[in-house]
């Protein structure tokens, strides 16, 4: 892997020093979690196993969200990489782990703990109170009667990415003394068809060591099909940077990719039974895995163009929403457990808990970002020191990812 200089062959790097579609694209996959989040309450696969499960739901919540699903943190990760060149090649290997230590693993340490602890205190407090509880809160309530506490959830629950993240880091400097970047290389200067082939192909072996659709890979023990699945997206935007004529290459099949990667899905659901069939036969399961694969990926190069093309612009309130998402996305399921245990009595619609929810956890993490942390060392440490715009002055790059 190339780590001297950001090349200066690379057009997406403008003389500001951001790569403004790619931040705000990064910001909408972020913020995308706090919709996918708050929309398992009423999805009917989850109503079993997710302790906020509401007593309604929709068909459709599970259609939409777990679509969301197969390509949300695939593109993250995806965008993970490229900023990880991106770095590499500004600062070098050492400036890499450096930013990654600061943005990442203080981070983590930091405020893991708090947002653990909180989740588990909430979800302790609705098994005794609420009075219509979801299957798994009656599950804890009795769980808790019998042993004292709370069974014990040995995971980083919605923070595991960051997690990954540091292992990627670490895998990227072994990449670079091993000299495999030739062959991410030679991956990523395929034909743009053979190229939204092939890699769904790479993918479909990780997901067929899980289920469909693939869990949160939440655990402290790093899990191997993640550890292949979401490496091979982050080796993809790691050689992206590289190869930026790669989305040129790629631009004439958006109309296709979007259109497969829907009927991917679709098919999918349908073949799964909305995802609650029983286990398939092994070569079933197979083709489900090579379906979500092809959905995950064709998705995900599809946002990069669409980014590229509708989400370019230096937009103020872009950049402010940029600068939130990685704060919001922290502190998102705590107040969204809070709230959404606070609505199981609630004898409304699914559709207006889910707004209800959704807009009151925006409204209070953006909030918070703004009062709390922007202007704060938390702000700081999260993105790096925010300037207020000037003529002439150069704003650092975003380095969540």
């Amino acid at each position: 892997m190339r780590a001297n200089h950001l090349s200066c062959e690379n057009g997406d790097v403008p003389g500001d020093g951001r790569v403004h579609y790619l931040d705000n694209l990064r910001a909408l996959a972020m913020l995308a979690g706090v919709v996918f989040h708050a929309a398992l309450a009423y999805s009917p696969l989850m109503h079993p196993v997710w302790p906020a499960a509401d007593a309604g739901g929709s068909v459709i919540v599970d259609a939409a969200a777990w679509f969301m699903h197969m390509f949300r943190m695939p593109l993250f990760f995806a965008l993970a990489g490229y900023f990880a060149a991106l770095l590499v090649a500004r600062r070098g290997m050492a400036g890499l782990f450096r930013n990654r230590c600061a943005r990442v693993l203080l981070p983590l340490a930091l405020f893991a703990p708090p947002v653990l602890v909180s989740m588990a205190w909430l979800t302790e407090r609705a098994a005794e109170t609420v009075l219509r509880p979801s299957p798994a809160l009656a599950w804890i309530r009795t769980y808790v009667d019998q042993h004292g506490a709370l069974p014990p959830m040995p995971g980083w629950a919605h923070l595991w990415f960051l997690f990954y993240l540091l292992l990627f880091t670490l895998m990227v400097w072994i990449a670079s003394a091993l000299d495999l970047g030739r062959m991410g290389a030679k991956v990523a200067e395929m034909p743009a068809a053979a190229l939204v082939l092939v890699f769904p192909m790479l993918t479909t072996p990780a997901l067929v060591l899980v289920g469909t659709p693939w869990p949160a890979p939440e655990f402290f023990v790093p899990a191997l099909w993640a550890l292949v699945f979401f490496g091979l997206y982050f080796a993809f935007g790691y050689q992206l940077f590289h190869h930026h004529r790669l989305l040129d290459r790629l631009q004439p099949l958006a109309p296709l990719l979007l259109a497969g990667a829907v009927v991917s899905c679709l098919v999918l659901f349908h073949l799964t039974d909305g995802f609650t069939a029983a286990p398939p036969h092994a070569m079933t399961h197979a083709l489900h895995a090579l379906l979500e694969a092809c959905a995950g990926c064709w998705m995900t190069f599809w946002c990069l163009l669409a980014a590229r093309r509708w989400l370019g612009s230096r937009s103020v309130w872009m950049r402010w929403l940029a600068d939130s998402a990685y704060w919001v996305y922290i502190v998102h399921l705590p107040l969204l457990l809070a709230i959404q245990y606070r609505l199981l009595d609630t004898p409304w619609h699914w559709l207006a808990k889910f707004t209800l929810s959704l807009a009151a956890t925006l409204l209070l993490a953006f909030a918070s970002y703004q009062v709390m942390v922007r202007h704060t060392m938390i702000g700081k440490l999260l993105n790096g020191q925010v300037r207020r715009p000037t003529a002439s002055a150069t704003t650092p790059e975003s380095d969540v990812s």
